[in-house]
Order: C-alpha cells, then structure tokens, then sequence
C-alpha cells in the first residue's frame, strides 16, 4: 500500500521553530522527489520545497533561509525543518509524492501569540 504518514506539527510562536517528518511506505522512496506544500484557510495550496532523489532542493522565496528541507532513505522519511516561524505560516502542511501521484493527510500548523 503506497502511503505517506506526516507527524510534528503544532502551535508555536513567532520565531519559534517546528520539525515535521513525513514517514513513507509501498514504494521505491530513495527515487522519487518528495514535496512539501501547505495550505491556509481560504488559500490555495501552496508547493513549499522539494527534495529529488539526488537531494536537490528548492523553496519558495517566503520560506528561503528559514525552512530546511532533508530525506533519510534508510528511514523512508522526509523533514522539514521550519526556523523562524511567522503567522503567515499557519496552514495544514502535506507531503507529496508526484511519480505515485500519494499525499499525506496533513499536519496542522500554527503560529500565534
């Protein structure tokens, strides 16, 4: 069964930092691209960074600096890493897999005071 599982999520406050982890199962993970999107209230969803087999990676500009995409094939699990968090980085964050066309169920993140 071809499936991603995503914990680490939870509320925060500005500046404070979160690590989210995307466990995978069902297929061959060390080859595919792996991305993390995110989607707020009343938005839409948003690709936030990916990760390729050869851990090439990419971010939007809003999260450059501050996030941290990373994979560990041994454990079929892919990070992100998220440092100084903002408000306007509160949303439900999903993994995503393109060759199996799978997605996570998501995990909520939110930054307030």
């Amino acid at each position: 069964q071809v499936q991603l599982v995503e914990s680490g999520g939870g509320s925060v406050q500005p500046g404070g930092s979160l690590r989210l982890s995307c466990a995978a199962s069902g297929f061959t993970f060390r080859a595919s691209t792996m991305i993390w999107y995110r989607q707020a209230p009343g938005k839409q969803r948003e690709l936030v960074a990916t990760i390729t087999s050869i851990s090439t990676t990419n971010y939007v500009d809003s999260v450059k600096g501050r996030f941290t995409i990373s994979r560990d094939n041994a454990k079929k699990t892919v990070y992100l890493q998220m440092n100084s968090l903002k408000p306007e980085d509160t949303a439900v964050y999903y993994c995503h897999c393109p060759p199996y066309n799978v997605w996570g169920q998501g995990t909520q993140v939110t930054v307030s005071s």
